[in-house]
């Protein structure tokens, strides 16, 4: 409907070529929706539509909405599906994909919405926002909004964007959503002190070995698992314990894998494993609990009766961030007793 609207002679095209839905129709097609066959049916005639009214489409120069219109339909048409069974792929006929689409598009009122998971069983639509707080006052000092997922939108990598406006190190706290890796690097290239919280290991076998149980040695480029044996790690990264492990006491403690153990050491691991080893530390875990509750509270602040944002699109809602977090510091800097002294600003 939006390339009819936008497209000269799309109209034609449609009613010449498109049958699997009246356009002019503002609802959704009339078939019994619990009916998978009749799901699938729907499917591929639409995808069919919408290939077929592409291809007819006249050559010509497009305006931006148009073009918009035109780009976001081939988007929709291929991202969710995939040829039948048994098609070779020419045949025309769909349905929809087995599999998760990387940066996939939502919505066509908003293209830059996006699926993210809070949790396995949590799903939310939309945008993410990023905020760096003063976590004795409660002043939000940055922020940022981003896609809900996809790239770029990843905590860790939002995190870097937002210590770039540091002018000196500071101690930098942060839930394990941004404990990546390259964060880590970036704070310690920074002069910054990492209290970073570690995002927990998990073992293979319920109970069993983790990857803190496996010795490495990062110069040596080699790794010992906990039966003493050494493999060494590939230029990928990888370690292969392999047939050796088909009579190790320890198998049981280790992996169910008929090939044997197998790792995967990634580029700053050193950082994440000295990361992990100072988190179990009592004045580690005292300061990073210290200031936790005052961020906890400016995030609290910000997203009361402010989950759903107002606009559409990332440059909008942003602009939107800015200003309620700009008005949450002055009620937060009022509140601490924000005075003129008749040439200047100051916190009583």
């Amino acid at each position: 409907r939006r390339v009819r609207r936008e497209v000269p002679g799309a109209g034609e095209v449609i009613a010449a070529y498109c049958r699997a839905h009246d356009y002019d129709d503002p609802g959704k097609p009339a078939i019994a929706w619990d009916d998978a066959d009749a799901r699938e049916a729907l499917v591929d005639a639409l995808v069919g539509d919408a290939h077929r009214l592409l291809g007819h489409l006249c050559e010509q120069d497009l305006g931006p909405r148009a073009a918009e219109a035109v780009a976001l339909l081939a988007l929709i048409a291929g991202q969710d599906v995939e040829p039948v069974a048994d098609s070779d792929g020419t045949d025309g006929h769909w349905r929809i994909a087995q599999k998760v689409v990387s940066d996939r598009v939502i919505s066509t009122v908003d293209p830059e919405a996006r699926h993210a998971h809070k949790s396995v069983h949590r799903r939310q639509d939309g945008f993410k926002a990023h905020i760096a707080v003063e976590p004795d006052t409660g002043i939000i000092t940055d922020c940022a909004l981003t896609k809900a997922s996809g790239p770029g939108s990843g905590d860790a990598a939002v995190g870097i964007d937002l210590l770039a406006g540091e002018s000196e190190p500071v101690t930098v706290l942060a839930d394990s959503g941004y404990g990546s890796g390259a964060l880590r690097a970036e704070l310690l290239a920074g002069g910054h002190v990492d209290r970073v919280k570690s995002a927990p290991t998990r073992s293979a076998v319920p109970g069993g070995f983790t990857v803190d149980d496996f010795a490495v040695d990062h110069t040596a480029r080699t790794a010992t698992c906990p039966a003493g044996i050494t493999r060494a790690i590939t230029a990928q990264g990888y370690v292969t314990f392999g047939v050796i492990c088909r009579d190790c006491p320890l198998r049981a403690q280790c992996t169910t894998s008929a090939t044997g153990k197998s790792l995967k050491i990634r580029p700053h691991d050193a950082l994440q494993r000295a990361a992990r080893r100072e988190s179990r530390n009592t004045a580690w875990l005292n300061e990073y609990r210290r200031h936790r509750p005052m961020v906890e509270r400016s995030i609290a602040w910000l997203t009361r009766g402010n989950r759903k944002v107002r606009y559409r699109g990332v440059a909008k809602n942003d602009h939107w961030l800015h200003h309620r977090s700009a008005a949450l510091n002055l009620r937060r800097l009022i509140t601490m007793g924000l005075t003129h002294t008749g040439t200047t600003w100051a916190v009583a």
